[in-house]
C-alpha cells in the first residue's frame, strides 16, 4: 500500500461516508458530497470497507469517487 499512497494522504480522513436507511451511501471528500451509490453499488461497497482499517477504507472510497489520484488536486483553501 505504501507505493499508492506515496505522499500519505490516506493517513488524513479526506473521505467520509454516510448511509441512509435505504442503503444509500454518500461518500464525502472534505465535506464535500462526490458520490451516492445505491442498489448493488452500495452493498457492493459496504463488504469491501468491512473489517478494514481507516486507510484501506480511505482508498477504497478514494478509487471509487474516481479522479483523486493524480496529485493535481487543488486544496480549496482561500488565501
Amino acid at each position: 500500500m505504501s507505493n499508492i499512497d506515496k505522499r500519505n494522504r490516506l493517513n488524513e480522513e479526506v473521505f467520509t461516508y454516510k448511509t441512509t436507511k435505504d442503503n444509500k451511501v454518500f461518500i464525502y471528500w472534505k465535506g464535500k458530497q462526490v458520490t451516492v451509490l445505491s442498489g448493488k453499488e452500495s452493498e457492493k461497497f459496504l463488504q469491501r470497507i468491512l473489517n478494514k482499517d481507516h486507510k484501506e477504507i480511505q482508498l477504497v472510497m478514494a478509487k471509487i469517487t474516481g479522479n483523486f489520484k493524480h496529485g493535481n488536486e487543488k486544496d480549496n483553501r482561500s488565501d
